[in-house]
């Protein structure tokens, strides 16, 4: 299946260095080579870069791998094809906007026998099963909220949802507004906090090491999410399986 990376930050943070090893997933350490996608917040705004290429040979993933663009909120995806093929439309992560905001989500994972009815704003441009499930959940939450509720409000909401879903299969993903990060597992995910004082960490795809210490302040924290531990010196935290996680600010506030 696919593999998901997110990063939620206090302060505008580089992600060079977890895309760095992530992406050599995408045929170098791992079989994961029918596109990539990768999403950065800034405020409101949004970078929005995808490709059916791989994302070791990918021209646009090796800007992404020189360009140091910071954002509070990333979300990245490299994919293994379940449903629908490999075309530049079912490159994940997708994009959608609600309440005056854009919402991107990446999804690992194969839903069978899930087909909801759709209204006429949430439709799929492409064929998967994931950009399907957003454009439900994107109309589920238009739905139960006139307005943009609070932060913890959505995430009950989303938890109603993920359970509605997750019968149908393998239900893993990421999902933020730029003003925060949700995360949900069915299986393989889990998530570290780096915070002062920072150190080194050695990537476990890729012969590369970083100082966080020389690129931080002693205030930053940082969150990174994915599929499986992108180091091999640090202790990550697997998921709690079912239950969607909210995370500000570089540190999880919320479990539900």
């Amino acid at each position: 299946m696919c593999q998901l990376l997110g990063m939620n930050c206090n302060t505008p943070t580089d992600v060079r260095f977890s895309f760095a090893g992530f992406a050599q997933r995408a045929g170098n350490t791992g079989d994961h080579t029918d596109g990539w996608g990768i999403a950065f917040f800034e405020g409101k705004g949004l970078r929005h870069f995808v490709d059916h290429e791989r994302a070791t040979t990918s021209a646009v993933a090796e800007l992404i791998r020189s360009y140091p663009i910071k954002s509070q909120n990333v979300i990245a995806h490299i994919r293994k094809a379940t449903q629908g093929p490999v075309v530049l439309e079912n490159c994940h992560p997708f994009v959608r906007e609600l309440w005056g905001l854009n919402w991107v989500f990446a999804h690992n994972g194969n839903l069978k026998a899930f087909a909801p009815k759709l209204h006429a704003q949430f439709q799929p441009v492409g064929s998967t099963d994931s950009e399907l499930a957003f454009c439900w959940i994107m109309q589920e939450l238009a739905k139960s909220h006139a307005t943009m509720p609070s932060l913890q409000e959505l995430s009950l909401t989303l938890q109603e949802l993920a359970q509605r879903i997750s019968p149908h299969g393998t239900f893993n993903f990421l999902l933020s507004n730029g003003q925060a990060l949700w995360a949900h597992a069915t299986t393989d995910l889990c998530f570290i906090e780096r915070q002062h004082p920072f150190a080194t960490a050695t990537l476990s795809d890729e012969d590369l090491s970083l100082d966080f210490s020389t690129c931080t302040t002693p205030q930053d924290r940082v969150a990174v999410i994915v599929t499986a531990p992108l180091t091999t010196n640090e202790t990550w935290t697997p998921f709690t399986h079912g239950r969607v996680h909210l995370f500000q600010n570089g540190a999880l506030v919320h479990r539900c």
